[in-house]
């Protein structure tokens, strides 16, 4: 029982993380659409960390 918790949330952070990256990936695209040097770089930065 407790193994099939732990794989529950093991399973959940990696799909939030995922979700996250998709995310910043989608804002990331658009920034460099706008021409937006701060935002970008803030961006590849939060990319890194979760990378």
């Amino acid at each position: 029982m407790a193994k099939n918790r732990v794989e529950v949330i093991r399973k959940a952070r990696k799909a939030h993380q995922l979700n996250i990256i998709r995310s910043l990936e989608h804002r990331l695209e658009v920034a460099r659409a706008k021409g937006d040097e701060s935002l970008i770089r803030q961006l590849e930065a939060e990319m890194k960390y979760f990378s």
